[in-house]
């Protein structure tokens, strides 16, 4: 049985406060890893992000151009080279992205794989730990032949605790990292899926463009006189809907109307500033055009448009019967786009049956406007007392 005397129990303590200051002033440093570092552009999306930016800047020069059939032609040129300029910079981010995909991918099975690793050394060191005991360095103490001897243990028992505590830390690590990796696959490919629906559109917007360059061919069989002609009529046009909508029409009040009221017929054939039968309908408020799509309801259409959108949300009944043929929309509408006649659609272009009706109770005025075109155009105008709106129908006769 060992004996312990008062004299080895203050060595002992004394040996034990040393052990304790030892391993205060000699712990391992541990630090971050760094982070991922994000994937750095490729020379070819550079080159086609500053050919995106030149076209986007020639577009806008040639916009502010005197209006020829020549310049416009350069306009849709570059709209078309622009947009595919877009399809190949979509095109090569998906690329990219796809590749970074994959190393990510790889680095995950490979952070899965050390995390399983170093989970199990780690679980066997706490085995080991627990068998030894809570105090090994008090036993190291009392085991030491000498203070060479115990000096030599401590230094080994403070690499095995620092190991212990780097294991501890890189298991952390890996938990972190392969965490951090899989929200990053996620992400991108939530990010492919996306470039993937635009390049779609782009496609699409493409195929319209060509389509529009080859209508204003067809139109105006290459002819600068032709163009001329149709930029004066578009323009007249757009110039009398202006007035018409700001009030400069000349009215005459004919009384109350209902909604479904027959308030006029629309004009077949060719009429004033306008090409084809067709009624030009535009919703206003205080002498502002509105989208009349906010107003009518959902019905069953025809698209005529080459593209523009058909988004009806409202609840009125529409000015004529369906089927609704849409032929232009409102806003940047694809006639917009192709002729660069005038800046802004303020209504929509639908046909359809002949009869006109209210699309909502109101007060009915019949009138006339002829601005610059040098023809009288011929519309009604309902207003609507409750919400303060006023619907316009042009191009019709009463």
């Amino acid at each position: 049985m060992l004996k312990v005397t008062w004299k080895k129990i203050i060595l002992s303590i004394g040996f034990f406060l040393l052990v304790s200051l030892f391993f205060q002033f000699n712990h391992p440093f541990t630090h971050a890893e760094d982070p991922t570092p994000t994937p750095s552009k490729s020379q070819q999306t550079i080159d086609l992000e500053n050919k995106i930016k030149g076209l986007e800047d020639k577009i806008n020069e040639l916009r502010g151009q005197e209006k020829t059939l020549s310049s416009q032609i350069a306009v849709m040129n570059s709209q078309i080279e622009l947009t595919q300029a877009r399809i190949d910079s979509t095109k090569e981010q998906i690329l990219e992205l796809t590749a970074n995909i994959d190393t990510t991918n790889k680095k995950i099975s490979n952070l899965q794989k050390s995390l399983t690793d170093l989970t199990a050394v780690l679980i066997k060191r706490v085995i080991a730990t627990y068998e030894i005991g809570s105090a090994p360095s008090f036993q190291v103490l009392l085991s030491s032949t000498s203070v060479t001897n115990l000096f030599t243990r401590l230094n080994y028992l403070k690499i095995a605790q620092a190991h212990d505590k780097q294991l501890i830390y890189s298991t952390q690590q890996a938990k972190m990292d392969y965490s951090n990796q899989k929200d990053i696959f996620e992400d991108k490919k939530e990010e492919v899926e996306s470039l993937k629906e635009q390049l779609e559109d782009y496609n699409a917007e493409l195929d319209r463009q060509k389509a529009d360059k080859q209508r204003l061919l067809d139109e105006t069989e290459g002819s600068e006189a032709n163009y001329q002609q149709l930029l004066a009529q578009a323009r007249a046009e757009y110039e009398q809907i202006q007035g018409i909508v700001s009030g400069k029409g000349t009215e005459e009040e004919v009384g109350s109307v209902s909604q479904g009221n027959r308030i006029a017929t629309v004009i077949y054939g060719p009429s004033c500033n306008s090409t084809g039968t067709h009624l030009h309908f535009t919703v206003s408020r205080n002498g502002n055009a509105e989208n009349p799509f906010n107003y009518l309801k959902p019905v069953d259409s025809t698209n005529n448009s080459n593209g523009d959108s058909f988004n009806p949300t409202g609840s009125w009944d529409w000015p004529i019967d369906p089927p609704i043929e849409l032929n232009q929309g409102y806003g940047d509408t694809w006639y917009v786009r192709t002729y660069g006649f005038y800046p802004f659609h303020n209504g929509i272009d639908i046909s359809g049956s002949s009869t006109v009706k209210a699309v909502k109770s109101g007060t009915l005025f019949q009138g006339s406007y002829t601005g610059n075109g040098g023809c009288r155009l011929n519309y009604v105008r309902v207003h609507h007392q409750d919400d303060g709106l006023d619907s316009f129908y042009l191009h019709v006769v009463y």
